[in-house]
């Protein structure tokens, strides 16, 4: 039998139950996003919803992802919303994106010779 844990226990990143069946595209830990080859490449698990749910919009470097689908044989609707910051400019004609087998994968071209922005922060220690 499993205890219950509570949001202060240190067993909460122990929590079996979402362990075994994962959060999914309702929250936590739902995208992989990193930087290979001089693009961003973000991938994230959203099983359960058609292409045409899902809603990916550019605005000044966030990239805003949105996703509805309403199922009226049991009444429910799911949503999801998400923004990424990106640290590069990014090459804005060249995004390109894929939903297959409930992942979606939006690839990002950085722009080449450009810095990333933000000022440094030195570390103490």
């Amino acid at each position: 039998m499993l205890e219950p844990t509570t949001p202060s226990s240190w067993r909460q990143s122990l929590d079996l139950p979402s362990r075994l069946f994962g959060e999914g595209f309702t929250g936590g830990n739902d995208y992989e996003l990193y930087e290979e080859d001089g693009e961003f490449v973000l991938s994230i698990d959203a099983p359960g919803f058609e292409r045409e749910d899902i809603d990916l919009t550019w605005d000044g470097g966030v990239l805003n992802v949105a996703a509805e689908h309403v199922d009226e044989d049991r009444g429910r609707k799911r949503t999801y919303h998400r923004r990424f910051r990106f640290p590069k400019d990014v090459e804005t004609d060249a995004i390109s994106a894929s939903y297959t087998n409930g992942v979606l994968e939006v690839t990002l071209p950085i722009q080449e010779g450009i810095e990333p922005r933000g000022e440094p922060i030195p570390i103490e220690g």
